[in-house]
Formats: structure tokens, C-alpha cells, sequence
């Protein structure tokens, strides 16, 4: 059967009627990541046991007639900041090269109990520090629908894999944009849960008061499937509506020709929305997303007490950003930024007073929620498309998640004009955005949406030859 752009229900339907083997598909993965990610590099470390567990799950169907869970015999990539008993976690660092805790991270325990393959680690920007997903250990990894840009970050090795067909689900992290961002670049679905539905432990932090983990994905079923598994409790069912009342957050759109290519797409989103039967609502309110990424964000005062504790409890080679930066062992891109962080304290005023706005910030949200009477806001997730590598990421609009700690799924929104270096066009991605536990809600929205406008297009491989 055809594995590229394979869905977990049609892969367990074709288990189940003997068309395909876990080991097939792991095979099928594990083969295309050897003749591909040369030109993605997109993948840190491949579990080298991958081809012995998927013969376990085949020997387990064969035995009881039954899949074991959920995601029996699903190959998930995980970013590599992220705990794996089997595997190092080097959080893209050479300071961390090697390293292993000899523990699962609470969601990768929950994969594996629900069947799932954890296929390979995948690269991200060093300690997950920003957006275009280079790290001293992989280095620059590539957007495979153009290879001259980034794939978003800081998950951009999860994104550009998923993408690229590398594996079947992925997992990333997120503290300001780091699921959403790869996903959008990337023609994905990502979705960054409510802060504190994923439990943290086992993930190299960056800002506990704003990290968490979640699923991306091909389509919106799968990634609910991998989010059911690792959340810590089970997803509120609400009822939504045949209407459903969207605002749209124009604040969060640019208003320069480097935004034309994604407003014509979000122009075309809006529309499909409507014609879909949601009452589309406009929202004047002005939210600038560069004040609350400047004055509102604690991600850069949470990192030296938050890593450095980290680090520490699990014996880290180099145990403080101190050590690490001594050692010389990070990318150069990324010495600024840890030694303003060293220079920040969590203790002081300043922080205090950004928990303060931060609070001011969630019951503002909710007001406008309950003003509008509003099951989510919409708005392009990058307000330009991803940059170029060797450029830094400008005008991503997932700070609003990431600082309330508020749900927000990522959805493909189409592609810009294609040209010679991007083929089919670069992804462009829109957030459906909503109140705490809303998950259910904006996942019945985006499921109706992707229902009636599909998306998802694999990039062209003939351009990574």
C-alpha cells in the first residue's frame, strides 16, 4: 500500500486486514530518512532498536488478534529536549552530546504505553532559544517545501520530518511559538494545548511558567489522537455549535507588502470559514504582538533558574548556562541570549510585575470572549512568511498563547505563489485561538474546517535532490 501522507486510522485498518507491518512502515520511514534528511537535516538520532520493536508490535497482533493502544505501532518523532530512556537528549547541544538521563519523559511513557514507536529524535534550536530551529549538534535544518528558508522553530526538525514524510505523528514544545511556528511553515497541524494538561517532567525546560509539549501532525484526527494519549487528563467534551462566532483579530495581520502573500491567504481562510456556516466576527481591539513578547513574556527570566535546576538534577555534564557558556560547546547564535538570561532574576520587581500584566493580559482575553460571545479568535500564525535561513524569524503571532498559557491550534492555510525555490508555494498557517480547556471546542472547528477544505499537500522531494 502507499505509506506517503499515511493517517493512523487507515493504518490500523490496514494492520488489521493484514495489508501492511509495523516493520514495513518503520522500514518505509527509516529508509526515506537515510536518502532525504541529507538535504533536510532534520533528524538528530534514530532509535536504533525502531526495526525490533515494530516486529514486537507485529508479533503482538499476530498473537491476540488486537492492537495493543491507540497508537499501536505508531512511529512518533520526538524533539530532541525531550526525555528518552533509549536514546541521548541533547536539548541541540554539544554541551549535552551523548548525554542520557536513563529516563522516559512523562509523555514519552504514555506513548509507549499506548503502543507507540518512538522512531527518532529530531533537531530544534539549541535549548529550544528561538525560531529557525539550528543547533550546534545538526546544525541549519531546512523547509522542505524551500530549501533556502527555515522550517519555523524552535520544533522545526519535528516539522520539517512530518513534512517530509519521516515519520507518522510528531512532538514538539512550546514557549512563546515553538509548535505552531513548524507547524505553520510546514503544512501541519500543531496543537499547544492548555498549560498544564501535558505534564513538563522530562523536558529540558526553557520558562515552566509558559513551556509545554504537544502533538503535530499531517491531519487534525491524529494530532487529537497523540494529544489524548499524553495529556494528563482526560479532554473536556463541550458542545459546539453548527455556528460557531470566530473573531478576527486584525491586530495580529501586517499591513506592508511582506504581508500581502499571507493576508491574500487568510483573505481566502476567513471566507471558507463563512461559507463553512461560522458567523465570522471582526475584533478592533489593539493587541501588538511586539509588546507582549517586549513587556508581558517571562521566558528569559524563567531560563537561568529553570534550566540551571534542571541541569543540575539530572547530572549534566556542564550543570548551569555559566558552565555552558565557558565551555564553548553551544551554537554561536545563541550566546546572547543566555548570557541576558543569566543576568535576569526571577525574584526581583521586574518579573513580578510581568506576572502582574501577565494576569491583566488573561482577563482581557476572557472579557473579549465573553464581550463577543466567542468560541475562538483567528489569526495567521507569522504575519510574513517563514524567513530565509540565515535570517531571524519576525512577526509570529503565538506569544498570545504562549503568555496567557491559553490553547491555540495551528491549521495549514494554504501556500504562497510558487516560484523556482518553493514549487508548490510556502505553507502559510492560521491559529484558531481559545480560553482555558477550550481544547475540545477548537479542535471540533478545526475538524469541520479541514473536513470541507483540505489542505495538506506533501512538498516536492524532486527539490531536495
Amino acid at each position: 500500500m502507499d505509506m506517503l501522507e499515511l493517517n493512523i486510522a487507515a493504518y490500523h485498518q490496514a494492520l488489521l486486514e493484514n495489508q501492511i507491518t509495523t516493520e514495513d512502515l518503520v522500514a518505509f520511514y527509516l529508509d526515506r530518512i537515510q536518502h532525504y534528511d541529507k538535504a533536510l537535516s532534520s533528524i538528530i538520532c534514530v532509535n536504533p532498536a525502531a526495526i525490533a520493536l515494530a516486529k514486537e508490535c507485529d508479533d503482538q497482533l499476530r498473537t491476540t488478534g488486537k492492537l495493543s493502544g491507540s497508537l499501536h505501532g505508531v512511529p512518533v518523532l520526538v524533539k530532541d529536549n525531550i526525555e528518552t530512556s533509549d536514546m541521548p537528549t541533547t536539548a541541540g547541544s554539544l554541551s549535552l552530546e551523548g548525554f542520557r538521563t536513563g529516563k522516559d519523559a512523562d509523555l514519552v511513557k504514555r506513548l509507549k504505553a499506548a503502543g507507540a514507536i518512538i522512531l527518532a529524535k529530531t533537531n530544534l534550536h539549541e535549548f529550544a532559544i528561538w525560531g529557525e530551529s539550528i543547533s550546534s549538534i545538526k546544525g541549519q535544518t531546512y523547509n522542505p517545501y524551500d530549501l533556502t528558508r527555515t522550517p519555523g522553530g524552535s520544533s522545526g526538525g519535528t516539522g520539517a520530518a512530518l513534512a517530509a514524510n519521516f515519520g507518522l505523528v510528531g512532538i514538539g514544545t512550546d514557549t512563546i511559538n515553538s509548535i505552531r511556528s513548524p507547524s505553520s511553515a510546514n503544512n501541519l497541524v500543531g496543537i499547544r494545548p492548555t498549560v498544564g494538561l501535558v505534564s513538563d517532567d522530562g523536558i529540558v525546560p526553557y520558562s515552566l511558567t509558559q513551556d509545554t509539549a504537544g502533538p503535530m501532525a499531517r491531519n487534525v484526527a491524529d494530532a487529537v489522537a497523540v494529544l489524548k494519549v499524553i495529556a494528563v487528563q482526560d479532554l473536556p467534551e463541550v458542545h459546539v455549535s453548527d455556528c460557531q462566532r470566530i473573531g478576527v483579530l486584525r491586530s495580529f495581520f501586517g499591513s506592508e507588502p511582506i504581508n500581502a502573500e499571507v493576508n491574500r491567504v487568510m483573505a481566502q481562510t476567513i471566507a471558507e470559514l463563512s461559507q463553512a456556516g461560522a458567523e465570522i466576527i471582526e475584533i478592533d481591539d489593539r493587541i501588538l504582538i511586539g509588546e507582549l513578547v517586549a513587556n508581558i513574556s517571562v521566558h528569559l527570566y524563567d531560563l537561568k533558574a529553570h534550566l540551571n535546576s534542571y541541569l543540575e538534577s539530572v547530572h549534566a555534564p556542564y550543570p548551569s548556562i555559566d558552565a555552558i557558556l565557558q565551555s564553548g560547546l553551544h551554537h554561536p547564535g545563541i550566546k546572547e541570549n543566555l548570557v541576558n538570561a543569566n543576568q535576569l532574576e526571577i525574584a526581583g520587581p521586574e518579573y513580578h510585575e510581568r506576572l502582574e500584566k501577565r494576569a491583566l493580559l488573561q482577563k482581557q482575553i476572557e472579557t473579549l470572549f465573553a464581550m463577543h460571545e466567542l468560541d475562538a479568535l483567528i489569526f495567521p500564525h507569522q504575519q510574513q512568511l517563514v524567513c530565509k535561513a540565515g535570517e531571524s524569524q519576525l512577526q509570529r503571532n503565538g506569544a498570545l498563547a504562549a503568555i496567557t498559557g491559553f490553547p491555540s491550534i495551528c491549521l495549514p492555510a494554504g501556500f504562497s505563489t510558487p516560484t523556482s525555490e518553493a514549487p508548490i508555494g510556502v505553507p502559510i498557517g492560521f491559529e484558531l485561538f481559545g480560553l482555558p480547556g477550550s481544547e475540545c471546542r477548537l479542535i471540533k472547528i478545526s475538524a469541520r474546517y479541514e473536513q470541507q477544505y483540505p489542505k495538506r499537500q506533501p512538498p516536492d522531494e524532486q527539490n531536495w535532490l
